[in-house]
């Protein structure tokens, strides 16, 4: 005889079921993106010189491989223990972290470049932006680790899920919409100051650079705020990934981009790294 499940039941397993093909896109996608740009990557790494920025690029690049792998043996194996559900996703968490962390940085240190190189608004940024990563992880893992963790009653469903909502992990996405929505303004006030005055190609690729990746973030996080305040289950968390593995993948790709730009603008046998504070000098308006 066909057991019944409750209508939460279902709806559970149907929000793993969303999940593991969010996850399963998402990957694809990722190692789609990792073809198309593996020969601009491979001429990047092999003949750019080492710099911090460097290694901030090959960190931002190659967690989101580990973040994925982590959620995808989570979503696909069975399980039945729910601490080793919590284990696993600290784990994912701090990847995503990570690459999250990254990928700002990328565009802090951008902003500081259109800006000049100023002192006062790196302070500013690098006390806010510690602040807001401090918080977050605070009250992220806070918050997590009192909801417990469970597994689909409907055999056949892989995967595991909150049991309660969380929605208060609503509060760092909106740490994140002030920091990004600073970091846009900072660059459209520095662009319509010196609109008039620059003429560099490198300086006009990172004001648009900036415009776009920061109106990416403000969209996912917002997108984020909302699933997280009107859904359940797995689908509470769905796009938290997403957001950041579209970030990175915007963040690495622009940086090849501006590289092979100052590479060309500087003849093809320079074989330079572009850290930012050479932007500065060779790109951004006196």
């Amino acid at each position: 005889m066909q057991a019944a499940y409750s209508a939460n039941d279902i709806i559970a397993a149907r929000s793993l079921q969303v999940y593991t093909y969010l996850y399963t896109s998402m990957a694809t996608f990722w190692i789609y993106d990792y073809a198309c740009s593996f020969h601009q990557e491979w001429t990047f790494l092999l003949q750019s010189r080492w710099s911090k920025v460097k290694g901030l690029y090959l960190v931002a690049r190659y967690v989101p491989f580990l973040l994925l792998a982590g959620h995808l043996y989570m979503n696909f194996i069975p399980n039945e223990n729910s601490d080793k559900c919590q284990l696993l996703n600290n784990i994912c968490s701090c990847f995503s972290l990570i690459s999250v962390f990254c990928s700002e940085c990328f565009f802090v240190l951008r902003t500081y470049t259109l800006w000049n190189n100023n002192k006062i608004v790196l302070a500013t940024m690098i006390t806010t932006f510690i602040a807001v990563v401090i918080s977050s992880i605070s009250y992220a893992f806070a918050t997590t680790a009192t909801a417990p963790w469970t597994t689909s009653g409907i055999p056949g469903i892989t995967g595991c899920y909150q049991s309660s909502s969380v929605v208060q992990l609503f509060i760092p996405f909106l740490l994140l919409i002030g920091l990004e929505f600073g970091l846009l303004s900072l660059t459209l006030i520095r662009a319509i100051q010196s609109w008039r005055s620059s003429n560099s190609r490198i300086y006009a690729v990172l004001v648009k650079h900036n415009i776009f990746y920061y109106a990416c973030g403000l969209f996912f996080s917002g997108v984020n705020v909302f699933t997280l305040l009107l859904f359940h289950y797995g689908y509470q968390a769905m796009f938290e990934d997403f957001q950041f593995v579209i970030l990175t993948i915007l963040a690495t790709r622009m940086h090849l981009h501006l590289w092979h730009t100052d590479r060309h603008a500087h003849g093809s046998s320079a074989f330079v790294c572009i850290p930012m504070s050479d932007i500065s000098s060779a790109g951004s308006p006196t």
